[in-house]
């Protein structure tokens, strides 16, 4: 078990990813060394950097009024689990989908549904703020649609809620959605076109890009 930040030894991540982190460029390879080497209080720059990402996917796959405890558990597991990451790959799929297990594992321990409203509330509070300049008219549209999207959302099912949730929602490319979850290419390519297409029915007036845009 692990017990706070305790230096981790093990080979070097040689993957160069860098995210960005309050408006500055954060090495992910190099945090991830450091930290490999000895110096634990690297990780902060890696829990600054993905915290607000976290916080949306927890929202948007369930977790409620229990996204930052969610969140935190995450982090601990990700950091436990560094002497094992895997050399050559991207931190942020392989965290989001540590995430998205926590996430599961919390909403199933909770032994109850968390109702629309909550889940909601607790997405709106992980979005960006919309601005107070924002034009009122506009403001009113994005909160409809976004309220739109999430009673949606709850009517897919969970995978299909999971590739749109990391596609559209995290941002997250085809590559890197299919390494968070999991599954093959082809696999979050087809279950996206299908999650789509029942979204479109559901929301005729929201047209997201088809999954299919990347080539091989």
């Amino acid at each position: 078990m692990c017990h706070g930040w305790e230096p981790i030894r093990s080979g070097r991540c040689t993957h160069r990813v860098r995210t960005r982190e309050g408006g500055r460029i954060v090495d992910e390879a190099a945090v991830i060394a450091r930290v490999r080497a000895g110096d634990p209080e690297a990780y902060a720059e890696l829990v600054r950097a993905h915290t607000g990402l976290a916080l949306r996917a927890a929202a948007a796959l369930g977790a409620g009024a229990d996204a930052e405890d969610v969140v935190q558990q995450a982090f601990v597991k990700a950091y436990c689990s560094l002497g094992r990451f895997r050399e050559g790959s991207a931190f942020k799929p392989w965290f989001m989908s540590i995430v998205a297990n926590e996430t599961r594992n919390t909403v199933r321990a909770a032994a109850r549904q968390r109702t629309l409203a909550g889940r909601e509330a607790a997405f709106a509070e992980a979005e960006p703020l919309i601005p107070e300049s924002a034009d009122p008219a506009v403001a009113a549209v994005e909160i409809e649609r976004r309220a739109a999207l999430e009673s949606a959302l709850e009517r897919l099912s969970e995978e299909h809620r999971l590739v749109v949730t990391y596609r559209y929602l995290l941002e997250m490319d085809e590559s890197e959605t299919a390494e968070a979850l999991g599954w093959p290419r082809g696999t979050v390519k087809s279950r996206l076109n299908r999650a789509l297409r029942k979204l479109g029915k559901l929301l005729p007036d929201v047209e997201p890009r088809e999954g299919g845009d990347e080539r091989e």
